[in-house]
Parts: structure tokens; sequence; C-alpha cells
């Protein structure tokens, strides 16, 4: 089953070279398009794609408020469309801003096209392209507002706060496993319990709760 992806960008000439990428790649397709966060917001509840590549700044609705909509309004569901913000560096809060809404991740819209494909991929299974090191960079940046550790934290083994750790850096499975010497499987099954434990969606929302909470420095 293809991976249903819909594009969102005010620039008619973007969501045109989007699609040109997409169209040629197997086991993806193009369901739609939108140019305001309106739109995307109806086109996502019409055509429900797996996966929404929304740009930041667009007018009227802007993506940030888009995409809090779509992922914690009336279809913010674990099956609900993960969405990947399309960015530039001067846009840097509007990057932290989508990632607390609950965006799944982010890219540079110059991005490679393998690194587009990857996130978009990785996206439609719920996990998060987190390997950049601007992703760190820009949520250690702009996790200002420095809370206690709180009660949720308290919630979770050593281990697992080990985990949340390495999480917090933008390691992946494999490479918390080798950190760890655990097995991948071991380190897939912490990340998962941390997640249910702290309520939280996905890793991005996990490296949020960790720079939010003064786990991790910047």
């Amino acid at each position: 089953m293809s991976i249903r992806v819909l594009i969102v960008d005010d620039e008619r000439l973007v969501r045109a070279g989007f699609r040109m990428i997409l169209a040629g790649e197997e086991g993806i397709e193009v369901a739609g398009e939108a140019s305001t966060g309106g739109e995307a917001i109806d086109e996502s509840r019409r055509l429900k794609p797996d996966v929404i590549l929304m740009d930041v700044r667009m007018p009227g609705m802007d993506g940030l408020a888009a995409t809090r909509e779509i992922v914690n309004g009336a279809h913010g569901t674990a099956t609900g469309p993960r969405v990947i913000v399309l960015t530039t560096f001067d846009l840097d809060e509007y990057v932290f801003g989508a990632l607390r809404a609950g965006a799944t991740g982010f890219l540079l819209k110059d991005a490679p096209v393998a690194q587009l494909l990857a996130a978009i991929r990785a996206a439609s299974t719920g996990a998060s392209l987190l390997s950049p090191e601007a992703t760190r960079r820009l949520v250690a940046r702009f996790a200002q507002r420095r809370a206690e550790p709180g009660e949720e934290v308290a919630k979770l083994t050593a281990r697992e706060n080990e985990v949340l750790l390495l999480v917090a850096q933008g390691l992946s499975n494999r490479e918390i496993a080798a950190s760890l010497a655990v097995t991948e499987e071991t380190a897939k099954t912490h990340v998962a319990h941390i997640l249910g434990k702290l309520g939280l969606r996905d890793r991005v929302q996990a490296v949020v709760f960790a720079y939010e909470r003064g786990l991790v420095g910047g």
C-alpha cells in the first residue's frame, strides 16, 4: 500500500517541485495539495493522507496553527496523519512551535531528496527523523521555559531515564542499543514505555519534553 502524502505550501512552484519528486517514487503517492493552513485542515479531513508536508509561513492560518489543529484537533488520533514541517533556518521559532504542536519532525526545504523520502517513510510508520544536527540545535535553543522535571519523570525507571536522554540527543534505536549494550528490540521497548508513561505521541515530543524539563542542556 502506498504512502499517501498531502503537500501544503502557498507557492505553486514549490508544490509542483515536491509533486514531481514524489510522483516517481515507488510506494509513495501524492494524495493532494493545499496552499493555506485552512485548506490543509480541510484536505486532511477529506483525503485522510498518511503524511503531510507542511510549510510554516502561509497567508491566513499558518502551518503551526494548522499542524496543531490536524494533530490535536478532531482527527488527532494515533492513526491520524503525521506532519513534517518544511522550513528555513530563519524560521526557527516556528519550527519549535510546530514540534510542540505535535509535528513528527521537520526538514529544510532544500534538504536532499533522499532525506525527504526517508522522513516521509519514517513518519508513515510513526517514527521520526531526528538525525539532522539542526533538530537538536533548534529544540535546545527554543525550549527556554525550563520546568522542574516533575512527577512524570519520577514514573520512569533509571534505565528509561538513560534512554530518554539518548533519545533527546537524537539517537536512533540502533544507536541507543549500541550505547547501552542491549538489543535494538530492547531499546525500542524502552522508548515505547517512555512514550506511554509520559503520554507523548512520538520521539520528537520526547525530545521537546526533555529540553523543556531541563533534563538536557542546550
